[in-house]
């Protein structure tokens, strides 16, 4: 164990900051749903987007992403389109505006906006709080995993097994630190809701960019002083149908690791990607912390400033860590740790990395930093969960009158059954790949006909959402055992030709949604797309409604953003590589991105 006692008094003084969060705010949180959910709208912009970039800097997806640039190179910046990462932008051009103009605390309570209250809507209502639960569960045993695994490399098991008073079997250590790191952000997400995660976040965020600038020195001066042995196409974005990175004569188990991965066919990957990405990126943001932080602003205007300022604020300092570490653990490979039960785990060159490279004193903060990533997701993801128990399960239909005192104890209630299924859960789970694989295109796949559809198609109405869910959900659940080992992607195009069939079937077996509820959401949200006969009804009740008629430009705007954000992604990577005339090229385009956007969506947003 390397952690010295400057290191640990880091990590100690980081913790205690959570605690104190947490008791600071308890007061503030308790004075009502809204203010312990969202913050009472009172947050800015600007520290909303902070917040929603922290919790993207989680320490399982900042493992799995080192691998990626390790293993595939600039290549690597296009798999994170598996999430889709490029939904932030879809957000920031329009959707976050769509979705803020409704008013509602939940993405469930936003159905009775769309759909009504009668049988359709309450049939919608149950399947998105069931979805957001399975989500939430899902990314709590993503992030408890992640952190586990991580810990060990730093805390070994043979310096703390002498305290502990009972055997624990060595596959199960992981589980053990997960739990002891989970109880710090169990505690102060649930006394002081999303206040305190903002503000924990924020101290996270600040320990991970000064980390990741220390990290990024270091790259740089390794890279000037050493050669970097890597294939062919490693240095280049580009790629043709296949991936055609040969490791054989460097490090021959790479070649394993991307027959495992199933991305030899990187062309087919790529459309499949991208058509899946842009399809649930039109559906709007799955109900998790992201919404949870678009409804805690101020207005649509903020709501959009705030996703908009999530790549800027979260990429390049990410991808200057990820470079960094990718970089370090490429050029002193035969320095790392990665055998992990006899066999190699390349998810450990990021804390390997760690525990070998970074200096005294810096380590601390870096694990800190770290440590808070994976506390911050696993706080704002417990927010986003609670909401849904205790909104749109409990003041729904068991207390609606319920006072303050006696939601509040629900919530503390909810949030620890949460947690303790999540870390059951994340016993089962082979790896961080694994289970995110399953949630980017299992659980997402679910999700994408019945949410695109319910924002461009006036006809579709809640008993289409509900069938068009529940033959997602289905396959998303079972896919997996009858066809094991297929990559989740693969089987996304017969997931949404299930879930559309259920979409199209349910809509037309029951009768369009009320007028005047579909007019109300019309005239409120004001959505493009395919809502003729109810803009019609509109405009003859209000002939100086303002339609919208944007999106040719608001396309325009997502193609801007797209390669914007591509942008801001690529360049640090380059920028640690030392290769001058690509880090210029790709910070120029972002430039010319952000002139671009600057005239043709900043100021073009609602006042």
């Amino acid at each position: 164990m390397r952690l010295s006692g400057i290191d640990i008094a880091i990590i100690v003084i980081y913790l205690l900051a959570t605690v104190v969060i947490g008791l600071v705010l308890k007061k503030r949180a308790e004075r009502s749903k809204k203010d312990y959910l969202l913050g009472g709208n009172s947050l800015p912009w600007y520290m909303l987007g902070l917040s929603n970039a922290s919790g993207m800097f989680d320490i399982s997806g900042t493992m799995w992403l080192v691998t990626l640039l390790f293993v595939y190179g600039l290549k690597s910046a296009w798999i994170p389109w598996l999430w889709p990462v490029f939904n932030q932008i879809f957000l920031m051009i329009f959707l976050s505006i769509w979705l803020r103009r409704s008013n509602v605390t939940t993405g469930a309570e936003w159905i009775g906006t769309r759909f009504g209250h009668k049988k359709g809507a309450n049939m919608s209502h149950t399947i998105v709080v069931i979805f957001a639960i399975i989500m939430g569960l899902g990314y709590l045993a993503y992030g408890f995993i992640g952190i586990g695994k991580f810990v060990e490399i730093f805390i070994p098991w043979e310096v703390v097994s002498a305290y502990i008073p009972f055997e624990i079997s060595a596959e199960y250590v992981p589980h053990f630190y997960g739990i002891i790191f989970t109880a710090f952000a169990v505690f102060y997400s649930l006394l002081g809701g999303m206040m305190s995660i903002v503000w924990a976040d924020l101290i996270q965020y600040i320990l991970m960019a000064i980390s990741s600038i220390v990290i990024g020195i270091i790259a740089m001066n390794a890279v000037a002083s050493n050669d970097l042995l890597v294939p062919d196409g490693w240095m280049t974005p580009f790629f043709g149908w296949n991936l055609d990175l040969d490791w054989s004569n460097l490090i021959a188990e790479v070649n394993q690791k991307i027959a495992d991965d199933q991305y030899s066919l990187f062309s087919i990957m790529f459309m499949m990607m991208l058509f899946k990405g842009v399809l649930v990126s039109l559906a709007g943001p799955a109900p998790n912390y992201d919404m949870q932080k678009i409804l805690s602003t101020k207005s649509p205007r903020e709501a959009a400033l705030m996703s908009g300022s999530v790549s800027l604020i979260l990429m390049p300092i990410r991808y200057v860590m990820i470079a960094g570490f990718g970089v370090l653990g490429l050029i002193y490979y035969d320095q790392l740790d990665l055998i992990v039960g006899g066999q190699i785990d390349f998810e450990q060159i990021l804390p390997s990395a760690i525990n070998e490279f970074v200096p005294i004193g810096f380590l601390g903060l870096l694990l800190a930093g770290l440590m808070a990533a994976f506390m911050s997701t696993f706080a704002g993801t417990l927010n986003a969960t609670q909401a849904y128990i205790v909104n749109d399960i409990y003041l729904k239909h068991i207390n609606p009158e319920a006072p303050n005192t006696r939601i509040k104890f629900v919530n503390y209630a909810a949030g620890l059954i949460m947690v303790v299924i999540s870390i059951a859960l994340g016993f089962y789970a082979k790896d961080v790949n694994d289970l995110l694989q399953w949630i980017v295109s299992g659980l997402y796949g679910s999700y994408v006909a019945a949410n695109l559809l319910k924002w461009y198609w006036w006809r579709f109405n809640g008993h289409g959402f509900f069938y068009g869910m529940l033959l997602g959900l289905i396959p998303a659940l079972s896919f997996r055992f009858i066809f094991p080992g297929t990559l989740d992607l693969y089987t996304f195009p017969l997931m949404l030709l299930l879930s559309a069939a259920g979409c199209i079937v349910g809509t037309f077996l029951a009768p369009p949604v009320d007028e005047k509820v579909l007019m109300k959401f019309y005239k409120n949200v004001k959505p493009w797309g395919f809502w003729g006969p109810v803009r019609d009804k509109v405009l003859a009740e209000d002939p100086d409604f303002a339609v919208n008629k944007n999106f040719k430009r608001d396309m325009f705007n997502v193609a801007i953003g797209i390669v914007w954000q591509t942008a801001l992604v690529i360049f640090p990577i380059y920028l640690i590589l030392l290769e001058g005339i690509p880090t210029l090229v790709t910070l120029g385009i972002a430039i010319i991105c952000t002139y671009i956007l600057k005239k043709s969506w900043f100021d073009k947003l609602p006042k």
